[in-house]
């Protein structure tokens, strides 16, 4: 089976957040399930850097304003497709926005212009090579179905991935006439979203099927409360819809093998993460003593509920913990943090910015991690951190719902507990939490069991990747019926 996925981030090569780590994983666990996963990218900077040799698989005399072309790469296993298109993605800044953060004007333009290639392709313009199924990601990707709706490969199987419904590529009704669709796609059960035009809504219109990355955020963004105004959609195509809860790439995530890490370790050897705790109190400026170090790892926003735990900053070191943030994002959650670590030295250090092998080292080195978000599609942390031994501390939402188990009295003496679950948005469950980890942390064994018991979790791709493949195959099986 041949699968296109249409995606703006890929790990290794561009990454903001969980996306890239899903879309850099799930071809590798796909290969081992015998299904082919070609992946479309834009060629921004980061990626032109790798290629030795191009020789263009296709050619835009003028895409969205400029020359571009594809280009085939093997970079690390991964089978990628190339879009070189200089005029849209060849900038200096982030995938989305330059140096300041500011989003680039003409996003719409250059999202616009991948989808529209990824359709191309999906319809045959590759010589020799024609796929059954398009999987196309989140908002950047999504209009690739409707590319394909109004166009030649309309008949071809398509699957859209929610990764997070808050972001929704919504645009002005004046870029429609540049889009290149047919007049006809301008309406409700086409393009047109709140009198503009919205990409991730066309591509929940436009698919054969929607996934999102945990069966409870699938059940969530059906309420007005999750929905964020797609709600309606949604539960039109609630037939269509599946929670496939997302992995983690095991190889690169291993305490066992982790380059980033002071000492690696297993299960059996718990006592050698003690040379990353000290690591994590170098980094931070720590004080050096026995108590529990509680990490954040995590873009600083509303949604992640960093404003939460900014206010019960105070109680957390009152409880005896030390906290330990990598992060950055909104600057008024920035300041305040930073603020907390001035008021808290030697209790508290914030890190402002995303260091990837720092993030391995806080999973390696704190004995727990926090994740009080407001709503949560999947997220990753919480599986790194099962994977580490860094006991999650988590929102009862989303896919932190569906990955942990409460340290609850029931589940401790069934010795099955992985970390420990509160109600989002409140402050006072949050600290009532916290208190729980620093008593359990208190018990040796009893963390130690609990630490453990995390690590022997599945948080690999394997049974997820099968869950693609059925999805795949029946929506395929729809097109030969």
């Amino acid at each position: 089976m041949q699968v296109l996925s249409v995606t703006p981030e890929i790990f290794p090569l561009v990454k903001t957040g969980g996306l890239a780590d899903v879309t850099g994983a799930l071809p590798l666990a796909l290969a081992e399930q015998g299904v082919a996963m070609r992946t479309l990218v834009p060629g921004y900077p980061a990626v032109m850097g790798t290629f030795k040799k191009k020789k263009a698989l296709l050619a835009y005399p003028d895409l969205h304003g400029g020359k571009a072309s594809v280009h085939a790469a093997t970079i690390l296993g991964l089978d990628l497709l190339v879009l070189d298109a200089p005029h849209l993605f060849d900038r200096v800044g982030g995938p989305y926005g330059d140096a300041t953060g500011a989003d680039w004007p003409d996003n719409w333009r250059r999202f616009a212009a991948l989808s529209q290639v990824g359709a191309d392709i999906a319809a045959g313009a590759i010589p020799g090579y024609a796929p059954d199924i398009v999987h196309a990601h989140d908002w950047q990707s999504a209009m690739t179905l409707a590319y394909m709706r109004y166009g030649k490969a309309s008949g071809v199987p398509s699957v859209i991935t929610v990764h997070n419904l808050a972001f929704q590529g919504s645009f002005a009704a004046s870029i429609f006439p540049q889009l290149g669709l047919p007049a006809n796609a301008m309406s409700l059960d086409g393009v047109e979203y709140y009198g503009g035009v919205g990409f991730l809504k066309a591509g929940l219109q436009a698919a054969w099927a929607v996934t999102t990355v945990s069966p409870t955020y699938a059940q969530e963004i059906r309420s007005p409360a999750f929905g964020m105004g797609l709600d309606g959609l949604i539960n039109l195509r609630a037939g269509d819809l599946h929670g496939i809860v997302n992995g983690i790439d095991t190889d690169i995530w291993n305490p066992a093998t982790d380059h980033h890490l002071a000492a690696t370790y297993t299960a059996k050897t718990l006592k050698a993460r003690a040379a990353n705790k000290r690591a994590v109190e170098e980094r931070f400026n720590l004080d050096h003593d026995n108590s529990p170090i509680l990490c954040v790892v995590s873009r600083l926003t509303w949604q992640k509920g960093m404003d939460v735990l900014n206010s019960t900053l105070d109680d957390l070191v009152a409880s005896g913990a030390r906290l330990a943030v990598l992060g950055s994002g909104d600057q008024g959650l920035e300041g305040a943090l930073l603020a907390g670590a001035a008021r808290h030295r030697g209790r508290v250090g914030v890190v402002v910015g995303y260091d990837e092998g720092l993030s391995h080292l806080m999973q390696g080195g704190c004995d727990a991690i926090l994740i009080p978000s407001r709503f949560e599609p999947c997220g990753l942390t919480q599986l790194y951190g099962l994977r580490y031994g860094c006991v999650p501390i988590v929102a009862r939402t989303g896919g932190l719902a569906d990955t942990i188990i409460d340290a609850n009295e029931a589940a401790l003496a069934a010795g099955v507990a992985t970390g420990f679950l509160f109600e989002p948005e409140s402050g006072d469950a949050f600290r009532h939490a916290i208190r729980r980890a620093v008593a359990n942390y208190a018990e040796p064994a009893l963390w130690s069991s609990i630490q453990r018991q995390g690590m022997k979790a599945d948080v690999s791709w394997d049974r997820s990747a099968q869950k693609y493949v059925q999805l795949y195959r029946s929506l395929t099986s729809k097109r030969t019926a």
